[in-house]
């Protein structure tokens, strides 16, 4: 696995579900024994950008995300779904602009109902929508084990132990290649 990508889809820079997407995405690294260059997107600090059809900045930012190996999309439960923000960015995504990626959804939510519904039956579809896959599942993450730096790494922790075969298989599939020495 050479890159991870945390696309964080909170309007507030520096949030709890930004933390938490990173946090998830030490751990996947961890788990699959490699060092691959994680990157965070805050989406609060393209605004606007999001919206505008052509925007040098956000477009850059798409296609961070499409050649990723491995994307973790954090939003925060609003209303039972995710945010704004986050849709107005994978609105940029034809049909089949991640198809190769795999797609982490997680959600941080005030209620343990909205932050298994955002994850599952909201942002998982959205991911599939666009192309990408979801392999590891969806994680959904309190609000209040998100403030606690301990009580999130623990519930991260257990969620990438869990999933422990399927992240070393996916972190195999897209190593790079060894490129042969010609005498």
């Amino acid at each position: 696995m050479r890159s991870i990508v945390v696309l964080s889809g909170n309007p507030r820079a520096g949030s709890k579900t930004t933390a938490t997407a990173v946090a998830l995405a030490e751990a996947i690294a961890t788990a699959a024994q490699t060092t691959p260059e994680i990157t965070v997107i805050e989406l609060a600090e393209l605004g606007p950008a999001v919206l505008e059809w052509g925007n040098a900045d956000a477009a850059a930012e798409r296609e961070r995300v499409a050649s990723a190996d491995l994307v973790v999309v954090a939003t925060p439960s609003y209303k039972g779904s995710y945010t704004g923000l986050l849709k107005a960015f994978v609105d940029g995504y034809g049909p089949t602009s991640l198809a190769g990626v795999a797609a982490i959804p997680l959600t941080v939510a005030g209620s343990p109902a909205h932050a298994h519904v955002t994850g599952e039956f909201h942002l998982t579809p959205l991911m599939h929508e666009v192309g990408a896959s979801t392999p590891l599942g969806a994680l959904g993450v309190l609000e209040a084990q998100a403030a606690d730096p301990e009580a999130r790494d623990a519930v991260v922790t257990t969620w990438v132990g869990e999933r422990m075969p399927l992240i070393r298989a996916l972190a195999t599939a897209t190593a790079p290649v060894a490129e042969e020495v010609q005498a």
